[in-house]
């Protein structure tokens, strides 16, 4: 498997001199199997420049497109998707929905009129939906694609993908479970909460099974342990706990993800410095970078 990242950052998008290095851009990753199949991993702004640099490529596109969940920095981008304009493209879109809004209106409402001057239904590419409705997986063609709810607020899912005895699993938004503070949020899902509480032990566990033995793992690092205090429960991971997933869960590269918007590249460096010497002292065996846009790596 080849993965390109086309953005790394959370929340909004940041651009400016400050960011240039580690970009500016909203989740976006492409991810190419060794059949040549396409698989697109959310759907942020860095996903305009991957659809130029199809276009540009004169490249046709039939690709799985995997949205983690409906929040604005994860499907911000796709309106701005140019193959998804073009006839013969086809795109297979797969998300959560919500009881009273299925995913091909969560798609549609952003590019209502109001918002945007192209309806979805006037994108001349096939557009095909395939919601997520419980924890599972599925197949295409001999890879497979599993999904698992994660902590963080709208029906979010963290995938592994399983392709010629390869794993790279992504988890953009999570946040460490933690029951005595469960118990007084109000914005995260009780189906998911239960799921979480219903765990023996650490109900993080569940996430750190889910990651077992991955060749990579791409996983939300949006604050510092000390921005973390002020922020328990905005969906969010620091990165202390990232780095507890990925050795629990016996990964072999780690990509910290989802830079905080505040996080200039410098920030991100000091981080980067701070993860390894943790890694260093706790006798970690992975290794560990934060995510670089437009940077390729082979699993």
């Amino acid at each position: 498997m080849k993965l390109t990242f086309w953005g790394v950052r959370g929340s909004i998008p940041t651009p400016g001199k400050t960011t240039v290095r580690y970009g500016g851009n909203t989740p976006c990753i492409e991810l190419r199997l060794g059949d040549d199949r396409l698989i697109i991993l959310d759907a942020g702004t860095g996903i305009r420049n991957f659809g130029d640099f199809l276009i540009n490529n004169g490249e046709s596109v039939k690709a799985h497109l995997f949205i983690t969940h409906p929040h604005w920095d994860h499907i911000q981008g796709f309106p701005f998707f140019k193959p998804a304009f073009i006839s013969g493209n086809e795109l297979t879109i797969v998300g959560t929905e919500r009881q009273e809004k299925q995913l091909d209106k969560i798609i549609s409402e952003q590019m209502n009129r109001i918002y945007f001057p192209v309806q979805l239904h006037e994108l001349k590419a096939k557009i095909h939906f395939q919601p997520i409705r419980e924890e599972g997986s599925m197949t295409i063609g001999d890879t497979v694609v599993k999904f698992i709810y994660v902590n963080h607020p709208g029906f979010t899912v963290g995938y592994r993908i399983e392709h010629n005895g390869k794993v790279l699993v992504y988890i953009s938004d999570n946040e460490p479970f933690d029951r005595s503070a469960a118990e007084v949020l109000t914005n995260f899902e009780s189906v998911v909460i239960k799921k979480f509480s219903a765990s023996e032990g650490d109900p993080n566990q569940r996430v750190f099974d889910f990651c077992r033995d991955a060749d990579v793992l791409i996983h939300d690092a949006t604050y510092t342990p000390e921005e973390y205090i002020d922020r328990v429960g905005w969906g969010h991971s620091h990165y202390l706990f990232t780095m507890r997933v990925a050795s629990v869960a016996n990964v072999k590269r780690l990509y910290l993800f989802h830079h905080d918007p505040t996080h200039i590249d410098k920030k991100i460096d000091e981080i980067v410095k701070k993860c390894k010497k943790e890694i260093k002292s706790r006798g970690y065996k992975f290794e560990c970078d934060a995510a670089v846009e437009n940077t390729t790596v082979m699993i």
